[in-house]
């Protein structure tokens, strides 16, 4: 006769200290993910393929941009959750994360590019890889929007860009200690300017006039009016977009650390699958 017993274990192969199991990407997650980015790159960037010709009325793509990232959000947990690698108590952090990121934005809503929500993405993707990083930057912005009424035709396009740098978190090498923060702090002030400047294309193409040196030129060559994009970006969004580097950057350097520590924690404690073992009776 046996006797059946359980002990808690967890889904893989034991783990170092202050080690967490990021959430796995497989083949189908990681394609979500991959037709996510292009999706992004071309809701982004097709303004500057455009024929001379064309009207280009951006209010109207943004109601398709929108639904589309929604759907993309949903395909890739649908994918993390089909390939094992996001379960019930991986969705439970999600959302105590995106929560905590949507509480944050109004601490920094109109001053001078003060944005701390990033470092909480930054250090999320970071934590649990980068399929939850990329889900976790589209839903705080989000949630945020619901929060502080920044619902808009700039939402989808900040969806987007969130979830780029939860996901670029998520793939960073794989580094402990001083080094971690340093490469961290790195990575913040970086995405903090790309994140402006991709901002900046969302809007530029159709939201400044034609009779300027740095507007957008219908059917002119990419390279031409990426040099005016560049120079737009310069003159008119460069100081807001450092302010949003430093903060994040500075917020990352004294947090990282101790905040990774305690997700890394929470990913290892919410390990509870039981596994039954028999042991005969004596």
């Amino acid at each position: 006769m046996s006797i059946a017993r359980t002990r808690p274990v967890s889904a893989g192969p034991p783990l170092a200290a202050g080690d967490a199991r990021p959430v796995r990407i497989g083949a189908r997650s990681a394609s979500a993910l991959v037709i996510a980015t292009v999706f992004g790159i071309g809701a982004f960037g097709w303004p500057l393929l455009v024929s001379p010709d064309s009207g280009i009325a951006h209010g109207l793509d943004a109601p398709l941009i929108f639904g589309a990232m929604l759907l993309l959000v949903v395909a890739v947990v649908l994918a993390l959750l089909a390939d094992g690698g996001m379960d019930a108590k991986a969705v439970a952090m999600l959302g105590v994360l995106a929560a905590i990121g949507a509480a944050l934005r109004p601490l920094g809503a109109g001053t001078a590019g003060v944005e701390p929500l990033f470092f909480i993405l930054i250090l999320g993707g970071r934590a649990f890889g980068p399929g939850f990083g990329f889900v976790q930057g589209a839903t705080t912005l989000f949630a945020s929007a619901l929060l502080t009424g920044g619902v808009g035709p700039w939402l989808p396009f900040q969806m987007l860009g969130a979830a780029w740098i939860g996901l670029g978190a998520g793939l960073l090498p794989a580094v402990r200690g001083r080094r971690e923060v340093a490469l961290l702090c790195a990575y913040a002030a970086v995405a903090c300017l790309l994140y402006g400047f991709v901002m900046n294309l969302s809007f530029w193409p159709f939201g400044l006039g034609p009779n300027t040196s740095v507007s957008f030129v219908p059917g002119d060559a990419v390279l031409d009016n990426l040099t005016r994009f560049a120079a737009f970006s310069l003159t008119t969004s460069l100081g807001w977009d450092l302010g949003r580097a430093i903060t994040v950057t500075i917020l990352v350097a004294l947090t990282a650390a101790p905040v990774l520590r305690a997700l890394r924690r929470a990913g290892r404690k919410a390990a509870f699958d039981p596994v039954v073992t028999f042991v005969p009776q004596r």
